[in-house]
């Protein structure tokens, strides 16, 4: 019997995740399939019980359902609690759904391999405090950089630091970025800047890593733009592989090639750009 697995999100058809874990399956000979299943907003739970019902074993989850699914899940990580939101969930042996996040940790290993680096006390601003970024914000807590979150709403800024445990002086207001940018080593960008076709200027990078959590056009050209001012360009491509492949070993028991699905990403990403 196939077991069936997928993501949810609304829009879908943008996802590589079908592209990511059918190559897992098929290189790991699982007897296994993943799709994309469009759930519109405001129709989670309608879709939750579909799918269960469908008999689907495993689901990751996007945008906008990662806050709202929790509290359709019987079982709830410890980490999922801490950030707010769940991308992954597991169908229980009972019935019902366990929810855990893998961003944070995917978001990490790729930060600090393009990093290259020590990240204790390193100075990072990151521009965002929506959803993405609580877990981006947990993360580099964790590795011990000395963060900076710049918002243009600064009171969400602000809870994020109270969520978090961060003095609130680590709060800024977006407009006061640039004073930021100049002593930082790096920058993590969480703002949606691709799809209004904005520009964050960042002025001159020499050699310091930029990140954006954003891959392919959606990041291209922040990214663009900031390798052109001699910043060292990182798209969030890797934290979206490397999600995935935590959202593998919880299903599965098996830790994927991410480099395998790196390059079917990129080829991919190539194909429609």
């Amino acid at each position: 019997m196939t077991h069936l697995y997928g993501v949810i999100g609304d829009p879908i058809t943008h996802s590589l995740s079908p592209l990511i874990h059918r190559g897992w399956m098929r290189d790991n000979n699982l007897d296994a399939d993943y799709r994309g299943f469009h759930v519109p907003a405001g129709e989670l739970v309608s879709g939750l019980g579909a799918l269960e019902r469908d008999g689907v074993r495993g689901l990751n989850i996007t945008l906008p359902h990662k806050s709202d699914v929790i509290e359709f899940c019987t079982e709830v990580s410890k980490l999922v609690q801490t950030i707010g939101a769940a991308n992954t969930l597991s169908r229980l042996p009972d019935g019902g759904w366990r929810a855990d996040n893998t961003d944070k940790d995917g978001f990490r290993d790729d930060f600090q391999a393009d990093y290259a680096g020590d990240l204790t006390n390193a100075r990072i601003l990151m521009l965002g405090a929506g959803g993405a970024a609580r877990a981006v914000a947990l993360a580099l807590i964790e590795i011990g950089a000395d963060m900076v979150i710049a918002n243009r709403t600064l009171e969400r800024a602000s809870q994020l630091c109270t969520d978090l445990g961060l003095p609130q002086n680590r709060a800024v207001q977006f407009t006061d970025y640039p004073r930021f940018v100049q002593s930082a080593d790096a920058v993590v960008n969480c703002l949606s800047l691709g799809h209004s076709g904005e520009i964050v200027e960042l002025g001159d990078g020499d050699g310091r890593l930029v990140y954006d959590i954003s891959y392919g056009k959606a990041a291209a050209p922040f990214l663009q733009s900031a390798a052109a001012k001699g910043w060292r360009a990182a798209d969030g491509l890797g934290m979206l592989v490397g999600q995935a492949a935590l959202s593998f070993e919880i299903w599965h028991g098996i830790r994927p090639d991410t480099a395998r699905a790196m390059e079917r990403c990129r080829t991919a990403l190539e194909a429609i750009s």
